[in-house]
């Protein structure tokens, strides 16, 4: 018998997503300035300019207009953030990712309501707290209302710290937090680079070192250009695509998650009801369509997602989630390939709803 392969469907863009043209060249450009930037030698020197350039491209790119520290991604930039905050309290949604909750060590944890979302009025005493809330949960898609939460924080005497690896470039969001930590590859550049966006570093203790003494290590001058690179590439809105599965999933079923709530255009969360995620990733996986059951560094883990639990969601319902994530090159056959996969395990479990 012919082995038929079939071609591969990555929806899974979440995790993370393929290097642009643009930022694999820039990284490739970079590789050859082999000289350290923070050496004051002409070779030094001549590998200092282009990253300062690329430093500030990425501010542009945000919006921002204060200091930017160069970083490994979004995790190391929350551990910065929370561990050397001059702020004396550490307040965490209970829907962060886990490399806030690593990093928050014994926080006070904020509730969420159904929808995963925080209630600014709902804050309470953040006086002299950081205070620590995603942009975009990478689970759910879920968005907080950033604006609101922002002018609360800041009314009771605290400070905003904002997980923004899953916020695309451009948002105006960004100029209303203290700190945002954003990651490369999440849109399109390299991995193991990212950055910290810091208002006033005078809220942050240094530790010496690189980048104005506050992060050691010598810079990652090809991923920083690989990152530039790629935040200069627009995205796709991929609103209308997501809110087609939404409502395939739903006909066919399926639970949206939070389907109410404010939502990343690109990415999804659909319970299939008495068939667990991991049953349903290794369906989807033969059928080679790749998606995930929550955040990439959560779904390998036997452990039901805390993200849904703080939604109230119970153990078993939690256990049949997976997440669908759009990237630029998906498209409108991608999505109903994917419809039609989920249709058939569904029809496959007896779990499909004509």
């Amino acid at each position: 018998m012919e082995c038929v392969l079939t071609e591969p469907l990555y929806l899974d863009h979440a995790a993370t997503t393929p290097m642009t043209t643009a930022a694999v060249d820039a990284v490739r450009e970079g590789m050859a300035m082999w000289a350290n930037p923070s050496s004051p030698h002409a070779a030094g020197r001549a590998a200092r300019a282009p990253l300062e350039e690329a430093r500030g491209r990425i501010a542009a790119a945000y919006g921002w207009s204060h200091e930017v520290l160069l970083t490994s991604g979004a995790s190391e930039s929350l551990a910065i953030a929370l561990g050397r905050c001059t702020a004396a309290r550490r307040i965490v949604s209970a829907v962060e990712h886990d490399a806030v909750l690593r990093a928050a060590g014994q926080a006070e944890v904020l509730a969420v309501d159904a929808s995963g979302q925080v209630d600014a009025g709902a804050l309470g005493d953040v006086a002299g707290a950081l205070v620590a809330v995603q942009w975009c949960n990478s689970e759910t898609g879920v968005k907080q209302d950033i604006a609101a939460i922002a002018a609360a924080v800041h009314d009771g005497g605290g400070l905003l710290l904002v997980d923004a690896a899953q916020m695309p470039a451009g948002p105006e969001l960004a100029k209303l937090a203290d700190f945002v930590a954003v990651s490369a590859h999440k849109r399109g550049g390299p991995p193991g680079t990212g950055a910290l966006l810091v208002r006033d570093v005078a809220t942050l203790h240094p530790s010496g070192g690189q980048e104005r003494g506050y992060r050691a290590g010598t810079e990652n001058l090809p991923g920083v250009l690989g990152h530039a690179a790629a935040l200069g590439e627009a995205e796709p809105d991929h609103a209308a695509r997501r809110a087609r599965l939404d409502d395939a999933v739903r006909r066919s079923g399926g639970i949206v998650v939070a389907e109410s709530a404010a939502r990343h255009p690109a990415i999804g969360a659909y319970r299939m009801s008495g068939v667990g995620s991991a049953a349903q990733l290794i369906r989807f996986d033969m059928q080679g369509i790749a998606v995930s059951a929550g955040s990439a560094c959560a779904s390998g883990s036997l452990k039901p997602s805390h993200v849904l639990r703080a939604m109230g969601w119970s153990e078993e319902a939690s256990r049949e989630v997976v997440r669908v994530s759009f990237g630029r090159a998906t498209t409108d056959a991608d999505v109903e390939r994917f419809v039609a996969a989920w249709r058939g395990v569904a029809r496959a479990t007896g779990r499909f709803a004509a």
